[in-house]
């Protein structure tokens, strides 16, 4: 059973994403080349209601899921096993991820069910009852969420926090000891974060966030600069070997194509159905705003901070090796970069991608258990739960590098597997959404939305 789900996540996912992206962004009408500049617009709007939750605190949430250890140990591992060339199949995730994400958050949008404070929650699951009429396949899909974000993804992020620092001496004369205690500082700094509640959530990850995503680049272009005569070669490597077919499928399984959309995904999430329970709580006008806003995360995610680190690293001049992925390729290109300083830095930027990862990661956990329980969870029902996380995200410091790789790479592959089929079946309310907001738009409107201009036959909390 395992090998066959290790199967899946070969050509079947990748097949699943191409498509799926490709299908999105022609019934959607290209959105992330025409409306990419609405899409920034958009995310400054405040919210209607005075304290709601802003499209910008929604694009927090889900970012802080999104950039994270994927940005750095992610692109290293899929350059250092698939080549250079699974930096351009990553890019290719990226764009038709973006249809993708906006079609599931604007279904999340519209499906949205009102709280008793007079926000809202949602996401597949909600969207999965409301419109296919179907509470068990909702439930599949919620418990393979939480099984991904409190094990698969977080167990993941924790082993590459901790791996972040095997450059150093005090790592390399004991790695299993240093393994455990910097597994157990993340797991306690966790659940302090976590006991705090949600408005500490959002507070953290929307000061953290834009910051650490900020200095990363910046980092990046220095790197540039510095080594701006590998550049031509560095673009070179990455067009040529996207683009070497016998490559690609004379080892498909590690192929840079294969590569760069296992480690696409695992980046910026687009299609498997987490940034919508983050979408689901925003406040705006109009469905579509939010899908926006959720295809501009995607593009940040990969576009910019994957990027990021592909080009830091080849830029280097080091050779990518397969014994060097993970926090090794990283580690090496920075430190022949920027000497002792790079693997520094690097530790902090993985500190703080990964708890972000961690913190964002377990709103999702939290939203699932509130839609099997049909409530909100009682305080000592999720205490226990974060509690949990806490451990597994310290049983995931110390296990070893292809197991947790295997474990999230499975997890992400059944989400894809029930959400993006989801999405293609109700995507026709997502279609109409867009196209009644560009066309208030022209007609110089701010966009408000009914639910029954886009087809919707089902009551809605928010939009009748």
């Amino acid at each position: 059973m395992y090998d066959f789900l290790l199967y899946l996540t070969g050509w079947p996912l990748a097949l699943l994403l191409f498509c799926g992206g490709l299908y999105f962004t022609i019934r959607t009408k290209f959105p992330q080349f025409r409306l990419f500049g609405e899409s920034i617009r958009v995310v400054a709007e405040k919210p209607a209601t005075e304290g709601a939750i802003s499209s910008f605190g929604a694009l927090m949430i889900s970012t802080a899921s999104r950039v994270g250890t994927g940005n750095i140990i992610g692109v290293s591992t899929a350059i250092c096993i698939g080549g250079p060339g699974a930096v351009f199949w990553m890019w290719v995730t990226a764009i038709l991820g973006g249809a993708s994400a906006f079609v599931e958050s604007t279904l999340a949008q519209v499906y949205k069910k009102r709280d008793n404070d007079g926000g809202s929650y949602g996401g597949p699951a909600y969207y999965i009852e409301a419109a296919l009429h179907n509470r068990p396949l909702a439930i599949v899909f919620v418990v393979a969420l939480i099984f991904t974000y409190a094990v698969g993804y977080n167990m993941l992020a924790s082993y590459n926090l901790q791996s972040a620092f095997s450059g150093f001496g005090f790592y390399t004369a004991n790695p299993k000891m240093a393994a455990t205690v910097i597994g157990a500082v993340i797991a306690l700094i966790f659940l302090y974060t976590m006991l705090g509640g949600g408005k500490r959530l959002v507070k953290v990850t929307g000061t953290l966030v834009p910051i650490m995503g900020i200095l990363y680049v910046l980092m990046a272009l220095v790197a540039l600069i510095l080594n701006i005569k590998n550049v031509p070669h560095m673009f070179g490597m990455i067009f040529a070997d996207a683009f070497d077919f016998k490559s690609i499928f004379g080892g498909f399984m590690g192929s840079c194509l294969m590569m760069g959309f296992k480690r696409g995904l695992y980046s910026n999430e687009a299609g498997i159905g987490s940034a919508p329970n983050a979408a689901a709580a925003a406040d705006v006008s109009h469905p579509a705003k939010q899908g926006l806003v959720q295809m501009l995360s995607v593009f940040i995610d990969t576009l910019l901070l994957c990027s990021a680190t592909a080009f830091m690293t080849l830029c280097s001049g080091v050779e990518p090796t397969e014994e060097l992925a993970g926090a090794g390729f990283v580690q090496a290109a920075l430190a022949k970069t920027f000497g002792a300083a790079g693997p520094i830095f690097i530790a902090v930027a993985m500190f703080l991608f990964a708890f972000t990862t961690l913190l964002g990661n377990f709103y999702y956990v939290e939203n699932g258990f509130a839609y099997i329980l049909k409530k909100t969870p009682s305080k000592t029902f999720m205490n226990a739960m974060r509690v949990l996380g806490a451990v597994l995200i310290f049983v995931g410091a110390i296990i070893k590098f292809g197991t947790a790789w295997d474990i999230a790479d499975i997890c992400q592959c059944i989400l894809a597997g029930l959400n993006i089929p989801v999405c293609i079946i109700l995507g026709g309310v997502a279609y109409k959404a867009l196209d009644d907001y560009t066309a208030q738009k022209k007609a110089g409107k701010n966009p408000t939305f009914k639910a029954k201009d886009a087809g919707v036959k089902v009551p809605t909390d928010f939009w009748n």
